[in-house]
C-alpha cells in the first residue's frame, strides 16, 4: 500500500510545501520593513541637511545666519556671493583651488602607482626580507603624522622648498596603508596562474604587473585613489605649516582665511565651502559605481 502510494505520487507533494514555507520565511527575513524605511530615510536626511543648509546659506545674504528660525529655501544672491568670494585676494581663493587640484591630482596618481606596484610585489613576487619589509610598511602606519612635523619642515627648509607646493606633495608620494590595502587585495583577486601563463609567454615582471595585475586591481584603485584624493583636497595642518606665503595657499587655507577676523562675511564663507565640495561630489559621480563596487567586493572576498 505504501509502495503504491508513492508510486502514485500521493505523499511527494508534503515535501515540497514544507519547502516552499521555508522559501517563504526566507524572502520574508531579507524584505524590508517600513521601520527599516522609515530609519534609513532619517539617515539619509541627517546625512544630506548639512550639505543643503550649506548651499541655502551660499545663495543668501549675511543677514541670513541671524534669522529665527533660520531659513530653508535658497536664496538668489549665489552669483553675488561667488564674486565676492573670487575678488577677496586675502583669501586668494581661486588660486586654492587650482593649488590643491595640482596636489590631490599628483599625489593620487603617484600613491596608486606605488602602491598598486609594491602592493603586487609583497602579494606574487618571491624575495628576501619581504616579511620584514611588510612589517616596515605596516609600523609607519601606526606613528602618527605630527611626530614628523618638526624634522620634515627642517627637510624642505634645507631643500629649498619652503612655501612651494613640491613641499605638500613629496612627503606624500607614498603611502603604507596603501601598500597594504593592494597587497591584500592583490593576493586574493589576482590568480597566481595568470602570473605564471604571463611568464611563460616572455612577459618582464612590469609587463605582467602593466598588463595583468593592473587591470584586476581597478576597483581597489578607484577606492584608494577616491580615499587619497579626498585625504589631499582637505588636508589643512601640514599645507599650513609649509606654504607661509598667503598669496599661494591651498582651498583649505583660504577657507581658512576667509572665517579670519572680527567680522565673518557668512555667505562668502559657504559659498567658498559650496565651491570647494563640488569637485569630491564630481569625482564621486564619474567613479561611484566603481568606487561602490571595489568596496563591495572587497567586504565579500573579506
Amino acid at each position: 500500500m505504501t509502495a503504491t502510494a508513492v508510486r502514485h505520487g500521493t505523499t511527494a507533494p508534503a515535501p515540497n510545501r514544507r519547502r516552499r514555507k521555508g522559501g517563504g520565511a526566507a524572502e520574508r527575513l531579507w524584505q524590508a520593513s517600513p521601520l527599516t524605511y522609515i530609519t534609513l530615510l532619517a539617515a539619509v536626511a541627517l546625512s544630506i541637511f548639512p550639505l543643503y543648509y550649506m548651499f541655502v546659506i551660499a545663495t543668501r545674504t549675511n543677514d541670513a545666519i541671524g534669522q529665527t528660525p533660520p531659513p530653508v529655501t535658497p536664496g538668489g544672491e549665489i552669483g553675488g556671493n561667488v564674486d565676492r568670494l573670487l575678488s577677496n585676494d586675502s583669501a586668494a581663493f581661486m588660486t586654492g583651488l587650482v593649488n590643491s587640484a595640482i596636489v590631490a591630482t599628483v599625489v593620487t596618481v603617484f600613491v596608486v602607482f606605488f602602491s598598486s606596484l609594491a602592493g603586487f610585489a609583497f602579494a606574487k613576487l618571491q624575495f628576501k626580507g619581504r616579511n620584514g619589509m611588510m612589517l616596515a610598511i605596516l609600523i609607519t602606519m601606526m606613528v602618527p603624522t605630527q611626530l614628523g612635523i618638526v624634522p620634515l619642515y627642517q627637510m624642505m627648509y634645507e631643500w629649498d622648498l619652503h612655501n612651494k607646493l613640491p613641499s605638500i606633495i613629496l612627503p606624500f608620494l607614498v603611502s603604507g596603508f596603501g601598500v597594504f590595502m593592494m597587497r591584500q587585495y592583490a593576493s586574493q583577486a589576482v590568480p597566481d596562474e595568470l602570473i605564471e601563463a604571463a611568464r611563460m609567454d616572455g612577459c618582464s615582471t612590469f609587463r605582467t604587473y602593466w598588463n595583468v595585475v593592473l587591470p584586476g586591481l581597478r576597483p581597489a584603485i578607484a577606492v584608494l585613489g577616491l580615499f587619497t584624493f579626498m585625504e589631499q583636497w582637505n588636508s589643512f595642518l601640514w599645507p599650513q605649516i609649509a606654504l607661509g606665503d598667503p598669496t599661494n595657499p591651498t582651498v583649505q587655507l583660504s577657507l581658512q582665511r576667509l572665517s579670519q577676523g572680527y567680522y565673518n562675511d557668512y555667505s562668502q564663507v559657504f559659498a567658498g565651502t559650496l565651491l570647494s565640495v563640488v569637485p569630491l561630489l564630481v569625482i564621486f559621480i564619474i567613479f561611484g559605481r566603481q568606487i561602490i563596487g571595489g568596496i563591495m567586493e572587497g567586504a565579500v572576498k573579506a
